[in-house]
């Protein structure tokens, strides 16, 4: 049953990636591919075990990506260009960090912690990413807030289930898939939900448009303090 909720996950959040990206929101759509990427290794991880080889392509997509893209997706939404730059450089680190960081420790069927398989320097890399890309998306969500209620509502909803189910992985597999899947719904339905034809007027002008907690997406604590899988 987790394998199938997490496959399900995967499905629904590649599903609604490509949605995005065909109307252009790519910073958004590839962090949504990021989140059926990190769904993704939750059911290889169910069915067949965990290993460094899958922790790394999860850490990578789920600790590092996730959260900094949907904050890129909100400035570029905001008009904020220079977002796109910041987003290919982030990019680019957080894979020279995924490839190179040592991962060390056994596995089991269990949703591996990160701050008992890498060091100190990837687990701070992770927390800056997502801190900085989370506080992106809250602060341009609340300053656009009233011209556009409810797709923000939508997006700070998502984020807060996705810190939610990142803060019960022990839990297990089932309970992070299934927070993941309503994540990637309300994410999906706030950037292309009610009033996006008047806010994208807005942006045009130079207003901000469009989660709050600490995140990781939707691993499990990229470090002792977190969220873990724009």
């Amino acid at each position: 049953m987790q394998t199938l909720l997490a496959f399900a996950a995967a499905l629904v959040s590649l599903r609604l990636a490509g949605a995005l990206l065909a109307r252009r929101r790519v910073a958004w759509g590839a962090a949504l591919l990021a989140y059926a990427a990190a769904s993704a290794c939750l059911a290889w991880g169910a069915a067949h075990g965990w290993d460094a080889r899958v922790f790394r392509v999860y850490y990578l997509a789920g600790g590092l990506l996730v959260a900094p893209l949907l904050g890129v997706g909100s400035l570029l939404l905001a008009g904020r260009r220079w977002a796109a730059t910041a987003g290919l450089l982030w990019s680019g680190l957080a894979v020279g960090v995924a490839a190179a960081m040592p991962v060390h420790g056994g596995f089991a069927h269990a949703i591996p912690a990160a701050q008992h398989h890498v060091d100190t320097t990837a687990r701070v890399v992770a927390i800056a990413g997502n801190g900085l890309g989370t506080l992106a998306v809250v602060v341009v969500a609340l300053a656009t807030f009233a011209a556009r209620p409810l797709g923000n509502a939508l997006i700070l909803a998502g984020v807060a289930v996705a810190a939610v189910g990142s803060g019960l992985a022990g839990l297990g597999i089932s309970a992070v898939s299934g927070f993941a899947l309503v994540a990637a719904v309300l994410l999906y339905a706030g950037v292309e939900g009610p009033s996006f034809s008047r806010s994208r007027s807005l942006t045009t002008r130079g207003s901000a448009f469009p989660p709050v907690s600490f995140i990781t997406w939707p691993t499990k604590k990229p470090s002792s303090p977190s969220l873990p899988p724009r």
